[in-house]
């Protein structure tokens, strides 16, 4: 009987032992490719998240916060600032393009950004939309290729979007549920305000292509959208945030220098504010490394006790090969081909569930952060994954076979 043979006939002896170290090596396995997938999406979507607009410009608050809200859709704004700010910016030598950003609206969940729509020439080039055409008009939009799945839109349909960043059911249902009561008069502006938003309607002029960056879940339109909703007087315009491409790194510090802390204005490096939430990002996955750490230790204890089990039980088979003439290799072969048989499996069985995971949490994390996991991504760090596991469960196959190499055929059938 071939080695190979031999081992899978012991191996499917002990059927139930043998799956659970299979389960207990594929879900530590399966964790680890998980998280690795996760950190490379979050690291890879945050470089690329912003493109080449190094600086921005917003209310005075969070830099992070006005980061996350201007570039990757996500939180609030910090508020407002003077629609003449966006004029300095475009004055200043310094600047190659500066564009305005309003915000605050949402259809059915997904922001209503209004933008200048240079801004995606500037940032992803002459990228063909997928259908129709770019806005001109104010209640003309584009929506991102997500958004237009997600909600099944086509050029030409129409909708009415909600005030704030989240569905308006779901806020009413929070109100509902915390019981909360409002004045007749807070009431009233509410309503009116409500049925300013549902009485303005949008138009789908163009989808945009899959850009695999948050842009793929927002809505665009033009920046005035925001200003005509609420008939606001041209002393009353306000903007959210201004997207500033530097001509250098020089220029973006002297405008920098130039508007930050004047007048409740704020001007971030958007470069910086990013490496703050790697950081924290890198911080948890720390945390998570010590999981991982246990979860290698505990399969590796398994493999051990699995094979520890498996000397005791086939003791008196051992000492039947080796007086068959079979040597002490063949026999140290045995059991550490086991070790490997088992943790090869759930290598395997680990890396197929660590992708199917991935691939059904792509849609949620996308839809929360904007970061889109790819689950059919291979890394470089699979094959240390791969390595770390074989070498696991090798190291865990030597010391049963050692104690079986070593003792004499006649001491196997007494003991």
């Amino acid at each position: 009987m071939s080695l190979f043979r031999l081992t899978l006939r012991n191996v499917l002896h002990r059927r139930f032992l043998s799956l659970l170290t299979v389960c207990a090596v594929a879900i530590t396995v399966a964790f680890i490719v998980l998280l690795t997938l996760s950190r490379e999406s979050v690291e890879q979507g945050a470089k690329k998240g912003y493109g080449p607009f190094d600086l921005v410009i917003g209310a005075a608050g969070s830099e992070t916060q006005l980061v996350l809200n201007t570039f990757y859709h996500i939180g609030a704004p910090t508020g407002n600032i003077p629609l003449a700010v966006l004029d300095q910016a475009k004055q200043d030598k310094s600047v190659d393009q500066a564009f305005a950003m309003t915000t605050g609206d949402n259809f059915k969940g997904f922001p209503i950004v209004g933008m200048d729509s240079g801004y995606f020439f500037t940032r992803y080039g002459d990228s063909k939309l997928q259908e129709g055409v770019m806005y001109t008009r104010t209640g003309e939009t584009i929506v991102g290729a997500y958004v237009a799945e997600s909600l099944g839109l086509k050029v030409g349909d129409t909708f009415s979007g909600a005030h704030g960043l989240v569905q308006e059911e779901a806020h009413e249902s929070a109100e509902a549920e915390h019981g909360e009561n409002h004045g007749a008069g807070e009431h009233d502006e509410e309503h009116d305000e409500e049925h300013a938003h549902e009485s303005f309607h949008y138009t789908v002029a163009g989808i945009l292509p899959e850009l695999h960056t948050p842009d793929d879940r927002a809505v665009f339109t033009t920046v005035d959208y925001a200003w005509a909703v609420h008939e606001l007087a041209p002393e009353d315009r306000e903007i959210t945030a201004v997207l500033v491409k530097p001509a250098s790194l020089l220029g973006a510090h002297d405008l920098k220098q130039a508007l930050d802390g004047s007048n409740g204005v704020q001007a971030a490096y958007t470069s910086k504010a990013v490496s703050d939430v790697l950081n924290a990002v890198d911080q948890g996955s720390r945390l998570l490394s010590v999981l991982t750490a246990i979860c290698v230790l505990l399969a590796g204890i398994a493999i051990l006790l699995s094979l520890i089990a498996a000397v005791g039980e086939r003791t008196k088979d051992v000492g039947l090969l080796r007086l068959l003439g079979k040597s002490r290799a063949y026999v140290w072969l045995t059991l550490t081909s086991e070790g490997l048989l088992v943790t090869a499996a759930g290598l395997i069985f680990g890396l197929l569930l660590g992708h199917l995971g991935a691939y059904l949490l792509k849609d949620a994390l996308f839809a929360q952060a904007g970061i889109q996991i790819e689950p059919y991504h291979w890394t470089p760090e699979h094959w240390l994954i791969a390595a770390g596991a074989l070498s696991i469960g090798l190291l865990s196959s030597l010391g049963p076979a050692f104690r079986m190499y070593r003792m004499h055929p006649l001491a196997l059938f007494k003991s």
